[in-house]
């Protein structure tokens, strides 16, 4: 892999130390009115799935084809767009990206949406995934001629779509027969000249729904993006599916799905990447978060004054500890929002600070009590053990640890960034052990079977604990850039 490890996993997000890569907006507006600050207010509701970078490419559907404006930088979507240069993108078909990192390096040439002029005119494409046959293809490309821009594989993506509407009649068509060469996690999120495109891989790794609002219809990583422009939730993009927006309405392919059995979503949305108020594939987030803190009370039940969540993911599940076992649910953090990315910072010292400086204690609210914390994860263990040392500085006489999800025993090749087995503090190590490490009185996971009560049975990615992938991961690491 081409970055660093260390510095990757470190507390830029103090609740977990693991990171989703991306999230994409579509949109398109029927009535031709311009959709670019609709889209970046979508982005804004986005902006927890990443933080690194962020862009937004839009078209005039009544225009000349490869009229394409777009406008991306690194960092937060209100750092990169200002009114002024909202002001400049004109049109009404648009795809936007905010961008987390786990294949190709952090760079601004990285930055999506990828913009393509080619014969046919342009193509405009946003990508949530992890492919696991990016670098074969990738390859395979380079021997035929391709001259690539960027160190990501969604730029894989846009050059098969590209190549492939050469030799069909419809844009949605050759996303499809793209569809059929890549393989692994994607959402994907495609403008042509006159058509908005979405699709979801075959295993549903990735999420997508569809909203609508007047005559404007939206593509969008989560329900709550949706609704923040002020947009009616209208379902899901099914697993397989491809769906296209045109003048004449919103048609749908479903010849790419599998066998439902055969699906494997992502739990991770549910325990921690997506916003409380999301619906995932008819699931709430926030409902489910609320099912593994009370499970994790039935099958970890320890005595204690207080329930509290590291936040934000570690709230909702720490209510539902509390609802299950009658302990009283408390607030104990105060996060500060307002701090950048830490994980830059090139000093061990400098990250072990950054956790005071991103969460402090209240200690009123633990002085002398017995604490039950509830996280979502423990990836290294050393976010886990500061986080107990603070409890106890303030005065905590027990602190008891609860993880609203399994331990993780294997990497993820998918888009999430869980780590080499060898770098998991779970891994070769007991529960026992790991307690001893963190400094936890006690410590309990959620398990492993309670995973699909939690999301009401759908079928999903268990692969981070079991070792058991949907599909076939790759042979080397991927999950780096393509240089050489």
């Amino acid at each position: 892999m081409a970055f660093d490890m260390e510095e990757q996993f470190s507390e830029e997000c103090v609740d977990s130390g693991i990171h989703e890569e991306c999230g994409v907006f579509g949109a398109y507006d029927f009535d031709g009115n311009d959709i670019a600050s609709t889209v970046y207010y979508g982005l804004f509701a986005l902006q927890h799935r990443g933080q690194e970078s962020c862009g937004i490419a839009v078209s005039d559907t009544n225009g000349p084809k490869k009229n394409i404006q777009v406008h991306k930088g690194m960092g937060l979507v209100n750092e990169v767009f200002s009114s002024e240069n909202l002001e400049k993108l004109k049109g009404n078909i648009s795809v936007g990206h905010v961008r987390y990192s786990t294949a190709g390096s952090s760079t601004r040439e990285n930055a999506q949406p990828l913009v393509l002029n080619y014969y046919k005119g342009t193509l405009a494409l946003a990508h949530n995934g992890n492919l696991v046959n990016a670098l074969e293809l990738r390859e395979e490309l380079e021997k035929t001629g391709a001259i690539f821009q960027t160190t990501i594989d969604s730029e894989v993506i846009a050059y098969h779509i590209a190549r492939e509407r050469l030799n069909v009649k419809k844009a949605e068509d050759a996303v499809k027969n793209a569809m059929k060469k890549i393989k692994g996690a994607y959402a994907l999120v495609v403008t042509s000249p006159r058509k908005l495109i979405g699709a979801r891989d075959p295993f549903g790794l990735k999420p997508l729904c569809i909203g609508k609002r007047d005559n404007t219809y939206f593509l969008a990583s989560e329900s709550c993006a949706i609704a923040a422009v002020g947009g009616e939730f209208v379902r899901d993009v099914e697993p397989g599916e491809i769906v296209s927006f045109t003048k004449h309405g919103m048609k749908s392919d479903k010849s790419m799905a599998i066998d439902p059995k055969k699906q494997a979503r992502c739990i991770f949305e549910y325990i921690y990447f997506a916003r409380p108020d999301s619906r995932i594939d008819n699931v709430s987030v926030y409902a489910s978060r609320i099912k593994a803190g009370r499970f994790l009370a039935m099958d970890s039940a320890v005595d204690a004054d207080l329930v509290v969540g590291v936040p934000e993911s570690g709230n909702a599940a720490a209510l539902g500890y509390s609802l299950q076992s009658g302990i009283p649910y408390g607030t104990a953090f105060v996060k500060n929002g307002y701090v950048g990315r830490t994980f830059i910072k090139p000093k061990q010292s400098s990250r072990e600070s950054s956790v005071r400086v991103k969460l402090n204690v209240l200690k009123e609210a633990v002085n002398g009590k017995r604490i039950i914390m509830i996280d979502d994860s423990i990836v290294r263990g050393t976010t886990s053990d500061r986080i107990v040392k603070m409890l106890r500085d303030a005065g905590a006489t027990e602190v008891h640890v609860r993880i609203s999800s399994p331990p993780f025993l294997w990497p993820c090749y998918f888009g999430t960034d869980i780590p080499e087995r060898e770098q998991l503090i779970a891994y070769n190590r007991s529960i026992e052990e790991i307690r001893d490490i963190i400094g936890a009185d006690t410590l309990g996971y959620l398990k492993v079977e309670r995973l699909h009560e939690m999301v009401e049975g759908l079928n999903i990615c268990e692969g981070c604990f079991t070792g058991k992938y949907p599909l076939e991961p790759p042979k080397e690491d991927i999950r780096g850039d393509f240089e050489r």
